[in-house]
């Protein structure tokens, strides 16, 4: 059934957006008129046709850019219709006007679409890979198996809430060092190209050899204010190719091994993968979802390639008949106190358990060692710009003081 965009006048004179489904523009009009809405304009929204690659431009090249928190929003709001005995096309139904994001709205209609045509919910988020993550697909297919969607959905929700509660925590934590350091470096460039060669000009009839800190920051100055384009150019050039190479497959994975052997930055991600890999496969295991099938599935949620290779081929070992623990224990990555924690859940019955205690355990020393380097920079960056800027005056007052003693 084909979706259609409207623009509408309600009751009030105010006006509506947003997107409904019908066999036709006039039967889309009809539907907003009972609805008390005057239309105004009504467009067809983009289709999803069978083929996959044809699904690939079916939506917006935006569609991945939903931001997790609206999904996290969906979610939960479709688990509460879900378990008050709504149908799943009536739950979408419901959710697609209340949508927060527009590209949202189109997905949940073609996702509604295709279940009315006869798919399943999984098989329906599994054609917006760049929306619904395989991760996200699996647990709701387990959910259908189940008869625990509710459950699941509600679950989802928590992880989603969870990843973005670690994403926002670390950026606020790192916001304020980053500002620290690009008002630093502007303060800084201004002092060398705008108030240095004004003050240093007054050294130009002095006869008399100037101080090496005064000839220092005289070459810096002269070499900024001569070729800031140029060191513009190399600067954004370098991040550029860097990012370029950490891009590719073997450059991300020389990246990643080196990244992690980056005192307290190292540790700090490896924290978060191992939190991340916890949390999701306890979450994988609980609804149903079997070991090695899960394990694939978390190997692509561990950003860290070194980690996921570990884990892919932990999988393969566990495919034989070797255990969770045994299987992780030589891998990159996995410290002995995690190995323990997993094979005490194995022996005992109670891997999910252990492994939502392991994320929380990971989860707290990650936040203990954002506060401690937030708590640690902030006066290193404070320090490091007043050095600077204490450099500058000591270099041109030392001159100053030099012609006043030979002056007296």
């Amino acid at each position: 059934m084909p979706v259609y965009e409207y623009v509408a006048l309600d009751s009030k004179g105010k006006k509506r957006t947003g997107i409904l489904d019908a066999d036709s523009p006039s039967v889309a009009r009809a539907k907003l008129r009972e609805a008390g809405s005057y239309p105004v304009e009504i467009t067809e929204a983009p289709e999803v046709s069978a083929s996959q690659d044809e699904k690939r431009f079916s939506l917006p090249f935006l569609e991945g850019r939903i931001p997790s928190k609206y999904i996290s929003i969906t979610t939960r709001q479709l688990s509460t219709l879900v378990g008050a005995g709504l149908p799943i096309v009536s739950a979408l139904e419901s959710l697609i006007p209340q949508s927060p994001h527009p590209v949202l709205q189109k997905v949940l209609a073609h996702v509604k679409d295709d279940i009315v045509e006869g798919k399943s919910l999984a098989d329906a988020l599994s054609s917006h890979p760049k929306v619904f993550s395989p991760l996200y697909v699996n647990m709701v297919r387990a959910g259908e198996a189940s008869g625990a969607m509710e459950i699941v959905l509600a679950r989802l929700s928590d992880l989603t809430e969870r990843n973005e509660n670690t994403k926002g925590k670390i950026r606020a934590a790192l916001a304020y060092p980053v500002i620290m350091v690009l008002v630093a470096i502007v303060v800084l460039t201004a002092l060398m190209v705008k108030v240095v060669p004004s003050i240093v000009s007054l050294f130009d009839d002095v006869q008399q050899a100037l101080p090496l800190p005064t000839r220092v920051l005289i070459a810096a100055s002269d070499f900024l204010v001569d070729y800031w384009v140029v060191l513009f150019v190399l600067i954004f050039g370098a991040a550029l190719a860097f990012r370029q190479f950490k891009n590719s497959k073997r450059g991300r994975k020389w990246w990643d091994a080196k990244y992690l052997r980056i005192p307290i930055l190292g540790p700090l991600a490896q924290n978060l993968s191992l939190a991340r890999f916890a949390r999701t496969l306890a979450s994988l295991l609980t609804n149903g979802v079997p070991l090695v099938p899960a394990m694939g599935i978390v190997q692509n949620v561990v950003e860290n390639v070194h980690i996921a290779e570990g884990i892919g081929d932990a999988a393969g070992e566990i495919g034989e008949g070797r255990g969770l623990g045994e299987s992780l224990a030589a891998k990159p990555g996995f410290p002995p106190i995690t190995i323990q924690m997993m094979e005490v859940g194995e022996q005992s019955g109670e891997l999910e358990a252990m492994l939502e205690k392991m994320a929380d355990m990971y989860e707290a020393e990650t936040e203990n060692t954002i506060d401690a380097l937030t708590a640690s920079l902030e006066p290193i960056l404070i320090v490091a710009m007043a050095g600077g800027v204490g450099f500058i005056v000591f270099s041109i007052l030392m001159p100053m003081m030099e012609l006043t003693t030979t002056l007296r």
